[in-house]
């Protein structure tokens, strides 16, 4: 098997991280002010960019790329 490629440090896989839970978290949080306000379902798609933040972050920090 091959060895996975590492192209960053401990410190930026801790910022990733981060950015990944913080974004997971806003996130979670307009999807329920969303839901609980009664939002317009097109509206409700503003939700798809902070979980996709969320995504990058932490798969990024998981594989260190």
């Amino acid at each position: 098997m091959e060895t996975p490629v590492v192209n960053i440090g401990p410190r930026e896989i801790r910022k990733r991280r981060l950015m990944g839970i913080v974004a997971l978290a806003v996130g979670v949080a307009l999807a329920f002010a969303l839901v609980v306000f009664q939002s317009p379902r097109l509206l409700r798609l503003l939700i798809f960019f902070p979980i996709w933040m969320a995504g990058l972050g932490l798969f990024q920090a998981r594989e260190k790329t």
